[in-house]
Order: C-alpha cells, then structure tokens, then sequence
C-alpha cells in the first residue's frame, strides 16, 4: 500500500495545473513532447506538493480574468437582426409601391403600411415591454 505524507490534491487542482501546463505550451516555454509527459505526470500525481513539482522550473503566470463581453447596446441580439429584416422589407415595400405607383403616374393604394405597421408594431412592443431581454438576463445569471 502507497502511502504518501502530503496533502491530497483534488482534480479540480489537478486541471488548474493542466491548464497552466497548456498556457506556458502556448507561450512557447514547453514543446509538445514535454508538455504531453508533464500532463502525465499530473494526473498521476497523488499530492499537491507533487503538483508544484511539475511546475517548478516554469515562471509564475498572471492569473487571467475572463473577459466580460459588455454589450453597449440596449437591444439584444435577436431584436437587432429583427430590427434590421424588418427595415430592409419595410423599404423594398416603400421602393416596389414608389416604382407601380410611378409607373401608373399616380399614387396608388399603400399597401406596404399593412406590412411596414404591424410587424412594426409588434417588434416596438416586444422592445418596450422588454420580456424577452429580461427571460435572457435571468437565464445569463443562472
């Protein structure tokens, strides 16, 4: 039976230290060869002060903090592309009623309110009332 002196390392150590291993790969520090036989050792490694020894000879790194992707806008995502297919059919309408109604030499029936209002209409409301930014917030936060 293998009994050891120091602390047991948990695995949640153990991939902490496998990621630093992949950061100093990434900088160049380790080949490939040698990252792959550290990562070996790793999890092979019973205590904690095993852990350290793998790292010994390799320069202490800053801990990164992942960066938080702040949207600057109001609207989600979603909103904007709906935002945008609603704009761009809104002015093919606009053009297709301008070019009949040029052609006929007089303004014809305006028709594209029947497509331009509605969904306008409903994309304004769903913006205001906000349900589907505040269901995304809350599902973000979990």
């Amino acid at each position: 039976m293998d009994i050891t002196t120091g602390t047991r390392a948990s695995d949640a150590e153990r991939t902490q230290i496998a990621d630093l291993l992949g950061r100093h790969l990434s900088d160049g520090r380790l080949d490939l060869a040698e990252y792959n036989e550290r990562l070996t050792r790793v999890y092979a490694t019973a205590t904690r002060e095993d852990l350290q020894l793998v790292l010994q000879d390799l320069p202490k790194l800053p801990k990164t903090v992942a960066p938080q992707s702040i949207s600057r806008t109001r609207f989600p995502i979603w909103q904007q592309i709906e935002g945008s297919a609603w704009l761009g059919v809104s002015l093919l309408c606009l053009v297709i009623w301008a070019a009949i109604s040029l052609a006929t030499g007089e303004f014809t029936y305006p028709w594209p309110i029947w497509v331009i209002g509605p969904w306008g209409a409903v994309l304004v409301f769903r913006v205001v009332m906000g349900w589907e930014s505040a269901a995304q917030h809350r599902h973000r936060t979990r």
